[in-house]
């Protein structure tokens, strides 16, 4: 796939709505076919998921004040995001960011930067938490650097990657 020449501006990053529900299944197909180890779910599992399922993932991020999913959407090809990424609120004062994903075309442009500053913002201001946190594959060394170059730490936690318990998830926080 070209990289594209579009700037992350261009893209509209909103909150996903329930009857968004065919673009998430859409997207995280790609995500888990992309980056297989990144996302504690087979592509063969997520593929298997009924509508009710896809809803009421798409629902959790876009209600209350304690969850947020974002989609990317380019306008020039609306059907598609090219970018998706949530964040729940585990315990008072720290949210979990999950499923961070940026369509290859789009990886360098600034595209993954402003969506996690979205979610830095709404997780200080709109959901009232003074920390970030998130889980990464041991072997994902692209993504702990991008997570570093936000100011993302790796704390020394670490837990079994469920989908094979002989790897392992380090966790990264950032203080809001």
């Amino acid at each position: 796939m070209a990289h594209c020449t579009a700037v992350a501006g261009e893209v509209l990053v909103r909150r996903v709505r329930e009857d968004d529900w065919p673009l998430l299944r859409a997207v995280r197909l790609e995500m888990l076919a992309d980056t297989p180890t990144a996302y504690l779910e087979t592509l063969e599992s997520a593929s298997a998921r009924d509508q009710s399922e896809w809803r009421f993932r798409a629902r959790r991020g876009s209600e209350g004040a304690e969850n947020l999913a974002l989609a990317a959407v380019d306008p020039a090809t609306p059907q598609r995001w090219v970018g998706y990424l949530a964040c729940f609120v585990d315990t008072p004062g720290l949210a979990h960011l999950v499923s961070v994903y940026v369509a290859p075309a789009w990886r360098g442009t600034g595209l993954a930067e402003r969506m996690v500053g979205e979610v830095r913002r709404w997780a200080s201001e709109s959901a009232g938490v003074g920390r970030l946190h998130l889980f990464v594959h041991e072997d994902n060394d692209r993504a702990r650097a991008f997570y570093r170059r936000l100011g993302f730490s790796e704390t020394g936690a670490t837990m079994p990657y469920e989908l094979d318990p002989s790897r392992r998830e380090i966790e990264m926080a950032l203080l809001l």
